[in-house]
């Protein structure tokens, strides 16, 4: 077999153990709240943790990266990052489970900055576009997360015993990716994300990942809730909506290099906007179970192409920092999208109520439209992403 697709196959294989521990994390989530006696302010204070986890671990990914390689760092978080997760299991109070969701947020990092940028050398290795690709592997992990976390459920199983088994599994998995994993990437500085001045440009792809970010928050941490509370919908139901977005945001993923070859990344992201718009509108004007599970199929479709063309522009257009830097500067603006985009759902919903929040969020998924008007400019000549 071609060493190309050994490598394509391990890279896709990491973004998967990503997606499968997110996911759940996130798939249990109700049940969590429940265990707990969480109010949705309460846990909208709680889901901050994973986030600032994020945040925090940015300036130590991007050096490390540049330091000693994405490879050393994808497998070293590739085994930290499963390891954290049976402890959210365990945790027996709020400020516990926060401690424990800052660390698995900060693991869950290095795995995502890492894994991209061994993902964008394996993408210039084809010459052509495959980036949305491997994203594609890590919402089919969020979509098989969500199946086991439902039969999980179904079989009343403790969160515990459910993390235990999806860690014994990213084990497995990282046992069979270290092998292929890049050796060498070319980097073109030794700098830090915060060593130099980020050029305009990567701030305006940044704003963009921020808005998808918030959507994809939104339905990570608050789809549950919003079909248990809203929607009203029996307990086996309950994890519909984010199977339904996470199965549409796969297939999107899927297919979303074909469509920007063909369309542009202008017109990718526009369209990817009024689909989140759309969708988010749906099941707020319509709340019941049916209606919410159709607006969260277009949600999903909307957001599946946001991210991963963020991250190919900036990893690919750069010129004078590695595709890992660049990734980073715009992993630090969109995560202020993770930071405070679940939790602002929380405090809204708790002075209002979550259909409110969540036309909120259907108005960031507009913005992503506005903002993308201008990206042309800004993309690479190769690589495909907007012509």
């Amino acid at each position: 077999m071609d060493i190309n697709i050994n490598r394509r196959i391990a890279i896709s294989s990491l973004f998967f153990l990503s997606g499968i521990c997110f996911s759940s994390w996130a798939s249990r989530i109700p049940d969590i709240k429940l265990a707990l006696n969480l109010s949705e302010g309460e846990l909208g204070g709680l889901l901050l943790g994973m986030p600032i986890g994020s945040f925090v671990a940015l300036p130590l990914v991007s050096w490390l990266v540049d330091k000693i390689g994405s490879r050393r760092v994808v497998i070293l978080a590739g085994i930290l990052y499963p390891c954290v997760l049976p402890f959210i299991g365990l945790a027996p109070s709020f400020w516990v489970l926060a401690a424990i969701l800052i660390v698995f947020g900060m693991c869950g990092n290095l795995l995502n900055i890492s894994m991209n940028a061994q993902a964008i050398g394996v993408q210039k290795l084809y010459g052509k576009t495959i980036l949305a690709s491997f994203h594609g592997l890590w919402s089919l992990a969020g979509f098989t997360g969500g199946a086991i976390g439902a039969l999980m459920i179904g079989q009343e199983l403790p969160p515990l015993i459910h993390f235990i088994i999806v860690s014994v599994i990213c084990y497995i998995i990282v046992a069979f990716a270290f092998r292929y994993t890049l050796k060498q990437e070319s980097r073109k500085t030794q700098k830090g994300l915060f060593s130099q001045k980020p050029e305009p440009w990567l701030l305006r792809i940044g704003l963009i990942s921020l808005c998808g970010m918030v959507c994809e928050g939104c339905m990570f941490d608050w789809s549950g809730v919003y079909f248990q509370k809203v929607v009203q919908a029996e307990e086996a139901l309950i994890t519909a909506g984010y199977i339904a977005f996470m199965s549409t945001m796969a297939l999107g993923r899927f297919i979303s290099d074909f469509l920007t070859d063909r369309l542009g990344a202008v017109k990718m992201l526009q369209i990817s906007s009024a689909l989140i718009f759309i969708g988010l509108l749906i099941a707020v004007i319509f709340p019941s179970l049916v209606p919410a599970i159709i607006g969260f199929f277009l949600v999903g479709f909307g957001v599946s192409s946001v991210i991963p063309l963020a991250y190919t522009i900036a990893g690919s257009r750069s010129s004078n920092i590695s595709a890992g830097v660049a990734i980073s500067i715009v992993s630090s603006v969109g995560y202020f999208g993770f930071l405070f985009g679940p939790p602002i759902i929380g405090f809204i919903a708790e002075s209002f109520n979550l259909r409110v929040s969540f036309t909120c969020v259907a108005l960031m998924g507009a913005l992503i439209g506005l903002l993308a008007i201008k990206v042309k400019a800004y993309s690479p000549q190769r690589v495909g992403v907007v012509e």
